[in-house]
């Protein structure tokens, strides 16, 4: 089964961990003046939106407004809309009160949209159908829905891709989309509802799952191991380093490690394992890579170990799940997934 088939749109563990909750609204009850709070939306992670409300017209004028600019006519959409004529002009007298803008242009018989009118009914059209193919969704699978998951490109493409299969058996209506990541962000613009994350257990307004600790191994063609016959750690100092961007201390812990005293000389720096990977593989240098992803490259022997060593990351790879999204369904669904896929890895 591919990718293209489980519906999966890509655009390019036991532990948690609460970051950056103030835990107000968690914790807020009724205040002591027996006053129930002035909104519950914060309790069940959904945005505030008391503030907003002042300026969203009722959908009745909305519909009345969408049809009249789409048909034309007040007359049609009062048909449309099993209403009288009139109805449709007081509502979109109504409208226009409350916006403080003219929105169509009355001439005799006739009425055209005015040019904030045009602006306006296209924004009001793209949001009643946003909310119709929601509905929709929702009426259809109930217990399905979107994704939207950022990935790390290496963890993504070699981890998490060859397994999304089984999720989607798992879970048919949940749709995934993939967007890929290098650096945390913040989850409420970016629509994002959760990212494969390395690093440290720090991701502001996010709860975080553990996933795993990684075994990095310093990797070379087996033609520059024959020709500079590694041995210890400290004989790599001898030769082109290739230095990830996103883990720019990665052997300065590395030399660290094995006691052995390193001052950055510079070197290549390659913004993704992929091309680091590629890099290797030519004779560039050597690159540190995560044993479990690259392992496949070793055992064709594409790639070598230059030098034995058990090191292991001071990193470790974790799911973080925006807080205010912690209730959506299909995020609940592919945290209790990825736990399952970790314990099966570990065997």
């Amino acid at each position: 089964m591919n990718l293209d088939a489980c519906r999966v749109k890509q655009c390019f563990g036991t532990r948690s961990f609460r970051v950056g909750m103030t835990g107000q609204a968690l914790d807020q009850g009724i205040p002591d003046n027996g006053r129930r709070p002035a909104t519950l939306a914060p309790l069940y992670g959904l945005p505030d939106l008391t503030s907003l409300r002042r300026y969203l017209p009722s959908m009745t004028l909305l519909c009345a407004f969408e049809a009249s600019a789409r048909l034309g006519r007040f007359t049609a959409a009062a048909g449309e809309l099993n209403l009288t004529q009139s109805a449709v002009s007081r509502q979109i007298r109504s409208l226009e009160e409350f916006l403080g803008v003219q929105l169509f242009i009355r001439e005799r018989q006739a009425v055209r949209l005015s040019p904030e009118g045009e602006r306006y009914a296209g924004e009001v059209q793209e949001a009643l159908r946003r909310l119709s193919n929601a509905s929709l969704s929702f009426r259809a699978n109930p217990n399905g829905g979107e994704l939207n998951l950022a990935i790390l490109p290496t963890f993504g493409t070699r981890w998490l891709a060859p397994r999304l299969p089984r999720f989607i058996e798992a879970y048919p209506g949940i749709t995934i989309n993939l967007v890929t990541r290098l650096a945390p962000f913040d989850f409420h613009p970016a629509g994002i509802d959760a990212a494969i994350h390395y690093g440290a257990a720090d991701w502001p307004d996010a709860e975080l799952d553990f996933l795993l600790h990684e075994k990095v191994v310093p990797a070379c063609s087996p033609a520059m191991r024959q020709q500079f016959g590694f041995r210890t750690a400290s004989d790599l100092l001898a030769v082109p380093l290739l230095h990830l961007l996103s883990r720019p201390d990665a052997w300065a812990q590395w030399f660290d490690y094995h006691r052995v005293d390193w001052v950055s000389t510079g070197g290549m720096v390659i913004d993704q394992f992929a091309v680091a990977t590629q890099a290797a593989i030519s004779g560039v240098g050597v690159a540190l890579l995560p044993q479990f992803l690259f392992q496949s490259e070793l055992d064709r022997g594409d790639l070598v170990v230059a030098v034995d060593s058990d090191f292991e990351s001071r990193g470790a790879y974790y799911l973080a799940c925006a807080a205010h999204r912690l209730k959506h369904r299909p995020l609940q669904a592919f945290r209790d997934w990825m736990q399952a896929e970790m314990r099966c890895a570990a065997g």
